[in-house]
């Protein structure tokens, strides 16, 4: 192969591709082609290079020693090239802000208050991304993170938001039911709703530990509902469904708006907090830094809020 000629664009990302998922079937999907034209342009580089690259098992495809060799060097220079696109879309675009939370702090907690912000901010377009999965600052669309944990987070700056309490919370109308709820005992007549979301992910006391801490016994061989999100969880509790073992911050919109209340004061206090994530790239960007002080400045009420009991 002459020394000044590049192989084609798209017969390198065959290639990529391929050797990421090591399935024609696989990488083909993700370059929405077929099959047949992903293995025609693995052939076309093939006899660019004068090299084989893959070796064609039965059921399978391997790497040839010459396929292992440039598969690295391909795989960061097409990551380093989506980076740097992303970064000239965004210039491009202006004040543009990508968020990234979880789920249930994006629905119950986020959502409902963004309208402060953006009429604080009408220049900066914001978009959301619900998902508690890691946030890779370097590859993702990502300007800041808000992630409930234990605030490590190295090459970012973590800003503590506010910590977090858990404590039983139900409808207003399960006070006064056939069975009213007025002591932790009466809860073997109610559906223990359970928030699985932190299961995997972090450390959060069930209801076991709640119960346990209350001196209450035998109150879980009852009926019991589980969720994977805690915004699912929290609703389930607001049309009646149960008592969830609810967590403050994410529940005070609900509490303050009288959905919710939380008859008992027993609060257990979470290990982790929320926290705004930036990484030191983004630091100095002027949207982020506004939608930072805005973050801080509403948390504050979080911080001091009150978890009101049930009305006398």
């Amino acid at each position: 192969m002459p020394a000044d000629r590049t192989p084609p664009l798209n017969a390198l990302r065959a290639f990529d591709a391929v050797s990421r998922h090591m399935s024609f079937q696989k990488a083909a999907a993700e370059l929405f082609v077929t099959p047949a034209a992903l293995s025609y342009q693995i052939r076309q580089l093939e006899e660019h290079l004068e090299l084989k690259l893959f070796n064609r098992l039965n059921r399978s495809i391997e790497l040839t020693e010459h396929g292992h060799r440039i598969a690295p060097g391909l795989r960061e220079g097409f990551e380093r090239l989506t980076v740097t696109m992303r970064q000239l879309t965004r210039r491009r675009s202006g004040n543009t802000l990508v968020i990234s939370a979880g789920p249930g702090f994006t629905a119950k907690w986020l959502a409902p208050r963004l309208y402060r912000y953006l009429a604080q901010h009408p220049d900066v377009d914001i978009r959301i991304s619900a998902s508690l999965k890691l946030v890779d600052f370097q590859t993702d669309d990502v300007d800041v993170a808000i992630r409930f944990g234990g605030g490590s987070y190295p090459g970012c700056t973590p800003i503590k938001l506010t910590g977090e309490f858990v404590t039983p919370m139900c409808s207003p109308s399960l006070l006064t039911g056939p069975t009213p709820l007025r002591r932790p005992e009466d809860l073997i007549h109610h559906t223990l709703i359970h928030d699985d979301t932190h299961i995997g992910v972090f450390e959060l006391a069930t209801w076991r530990d709640w119960l346990e801490a209350a001196g209450i016994q035998g109150v879980e061989a009852g009926q019991e509902l589980h969720f994977d999100l805690a915004n699912h969880a929290q609703d389930a509790a607001i049309s009646g469904a149960g008592v969830v073992l609810g967590r403050t911050v994410l529940a005070q919109g609900d509490l303050d708006s009288g959905r919710l209340v939380a008859p008992f004061d027993l609060k257990l206090k979470a290990d982790f907090s929320f926290y705004l994530i930036v990484h030191k790239d983004r630091a100095d960007c002027s949207a982020v830094r506004s939608f930072t002080d805005w973050m801080f400045n509403e948390c504050d009420g979080t911080q001091n809020m009150e978890i009101q009991g049930p009305p006398v």
